[in-house]
């Protein structure tokens, strides 16, 4: 009785949608301005919750992002729909964009990447 109740608990659980592994913080421009000052790198994540290629880039960025060769970089999510103000400053043209920072100096920049090689390559350059 007891293993099928925790059988029963279990898939309950795995059925459960569960929110995506959060790889960066929300855009704040303070948080940003003071990773900039503190000479940091960054990441800049402009996503939209409709995009199948930033669903894409999401794990990508997540294992990336987790590993000891990344821990220092600061990274930040744009919200395509909903942060436009922060869209245009960056000069964003389409979501699933990828800029890198290194203190105040944009490093680099890809669109639609979900090569995990490539996005490895931008977070690099930021280091």
């Amino acid at each position: 009785m007891i293993l099928r109740r925790t059988m029963l608990a279990g898939l309950a659980l795995a059925a459960t949608p569960r929110p995506a592994m959060a790889h960066a913080a929300a855009f704040a421009a303070q948080a940003f301005e003071a990773a900039q000052a503190a000479d940091k790198p960054i990441l800049l994540d402009v996503t939209a919750s409709w995009c199948p290629t930033c669903r894409a880039q999401k794990p990508i960025l997540a294992r990336l992002l987790s590993e000891p060769r990344f821990a220092e970089v600061v990274a930040f999510e744009i919200d395509y729909d909903r942060q436009k103000d922060v869209v245009r400053r960056f000069e964003v043209r389409m979501q699933s964009t990828l800029i890198a920072f290194r203190g105040r100096d944009e490093i680099g920049r890809s669109v639609g990447d979900t090569n995990p090689a490539s996005i490895r390559s931008l977070l690099e350059m930021a280091l």
